[in-house]
């Protein structure tokens, strides 16, 4: 008959299920036991066992059958045993994984190949992870522990801590010249995030669509619109930002207007009061995606869209490019009357943004640390944009770097019909890129997503110039170079 034995956690720090049975006797049904243990991972190597005395009694069964059982296994190499640490598992005792079933074949097998991983990251979207200010984090995190109080460890509001509302409101209007208060901001976990609290699921969300948007932009924020079944109308975009002035009949209009992604322009002046006289008259809103506009590097940094009408813009932002993707902090700035329906949709407890992250960002806002990490990343990113420009210029100056200097990317402009061959090229040599044609609307083709002779070909390659590190910086630009289509290649058909 099995005996079966589940030890307390204070024993051995894991709970074990042992089953004693077969007809070999009690010392040899435990050494099978725990040999099946350790073999399927239920015994991890490391792991402390109970004393022979304590094993026993659990057991049913002498002392001196654990001990043998032990000493068994030792010998086999299954277990280690030493003077005052107890009796554990081998370290090299690790759990067999599961072969995959083989069927007979001719000739010799092969395994699938593996995609390998890019030995040069230019692709745009992330900051240098190896920049993130871990000891000023670290500091403004314990800070913001020690000074929480009880009820920090409680569900959460949905709108988000206070402490950071107040800090956001207060950085907002003097970096960006936004103009709220902190009862108009919710916390949310990103851009896409505080797309589906708007839009909702099947058009049950705060807006409806349709919604205009740059002929240029994410792909996945497009889906996410898709599947929420908001249909998308793209607006053709020049050197002068996205063409407001073709706005119709739609509801609410997405923009970049600081530095349009990913072409680079900024929205000029007369079409930003534009879309603010047509919002104004056609009871639609703006969607202003904040996303990297603390980064310009030739001029100081244009303000927020929001602040010439806080009641006709929702403004959008997060830390994703100023800190880190990883932390999953955002804000959405409301017009009052969306603020109600913002936070129906995210319910009555806080389910997305950490609140000690939050607490954590307050306080390094207030401290001067946020404003001190910006601005040293502006020095590192403008430096890289600088070598891009000039390593550019020394090898391959036919190749123009478009847009404002801003940002954590450039697009690098090609001779018509390079841009696929191109990125085969990059994509042998193991240097990840984006190219251009990736970010167009698909209702918009070339000659309507843009309205210039300029850049109506629009074959282009998207640099994120501060993915790599600052030692992996320069071997980048060398690989990127390598792969440019020359001089004189306009004309001649891409690759496949």
């Amino acid at each position: 008959m099995a005996k079966s034995w589940v030890n307390s956690a204070e024993r051995i720090g894991a709970d074990l299920h042992l089953e004693l049975s077969g007809s070999g006797g009690r010392r040899a049904a435990l050494i099978d036991a725990l040999r099946a243990a350790v073999r399927g991972g239920r015994l991890a190597p490391g792991t402390r066992l109970p004393p022979y005395r304590s094993l026993a009694a659990d057991l049913g069964v002498a002392r001196n059958t654990v001990a043998d059982a032990y000493a068994e296994l030792v010998a086999e190499g299954w277990l280690t045993a030493r003077q005052g640490s107890g009796t554990r598992v081998a370290e090299r005792a690790r759990p067999l994984r599961a072969q995959p079933m083989r069927h007979a074949v001719k000739g010799p097998v092969t395994a699938p190949p593996r995609a390998r991983a890019p030995r040069h990251d230019l692709r745009q979207g992330t900051p240098d992870a190896s920049a993130f200010p871990r000891a000023a984090w670290l500091a403004s995190y314990r800070r913001a522990l020690q000074q929480a109080p009880d009820e920090v460890f409680g569900p959460g509001d949905p709108a988000g801590r206070v402490e950071l509302r107040e800090a956001l409101t207060e950085y907002l209007a003097r970096v960006r010249g936004v103009r709220t208060a902190p009862d108009r901001i919710v916390i949310c976990s990103g851009f896409a995030h505080g797309l589906r609290l708007l839009f909702g699921q099947g058009g049950g969300g705060v807006l409806r669509g349709p919604l205009a948007v740059e002929a240029y932009g994410l792909g996945f924020h497009r889906e996410l619109l898709r599947t929420a079944g908001v249909r998308t109308v793209p607006l053709p975009i020049d050197e002068h930002g996205a063409r407001v002035e073709e706005l119709t009949k739609e509801r609410a209009v997405l923009l970049t207007p600081a530095h349009q992604f990913p072409t680079g322009g900024p929205l000029h002046a007369e079409r930003r009061t534009a879309v603010i006289d047509w919002a104004r008259a056609r009871g639609g809103v703006v969607l202003e995606d904040d996303y990297d506009g603390e980064f310009r590097y030739d001029r100081k940094p244009v303000g927020a869209l929001q602040g010439l009408d806080p009641e006709q813009v929702v403004l959008l932002g997060s830390v994703s490019k100023s800190l880190s993707p990883a932390l999953r902090l955002g804000w959405m700035v409301l017009p009052e009357r969306y603020v109600e329906g913002v936070l129906a949709a995210k319910g009555e407890r806080e389910a997305w943004a950490s609140v000690l992250d939050q607490l954590s960002l307050a306080d390094f806002i207030v401290s001067g640390s946020y404003d001190r990490h910006v601005r040293r990343m502006r020095q590192r990113y403008r430096s890289r944009r600088d070598r891009l420009v000039a390593a550019l210029a020394a090898r391959a100056p036919h190749i123009e770097v478009t847009g404002v200097a801003a940002g954590l990317h450039a697009v690098l402009r090609l001779p018509p019909g390079t841009e696929r061959s191109a990125l085969k090229a990059a994509a042998w040599q193991g240097v990840a890129l984006d190219g251009l044609a990736a970010f167009r609307h698909p209702e918009a083709t070339p000659a309507t997503a843009t309205d210039t002779s300029a850049t109506a070909d629009q074959d282009g390659l998207v640099v994120g110039y501060a993915t790599p590190s600052e030692a992996a910086f320069e071997a980048a630009l060398e690989a990127l170079c390598d792969v440019l289509p020359p001089d004189g290649s306009a004309g001649v058909p891409a690759a496949g």
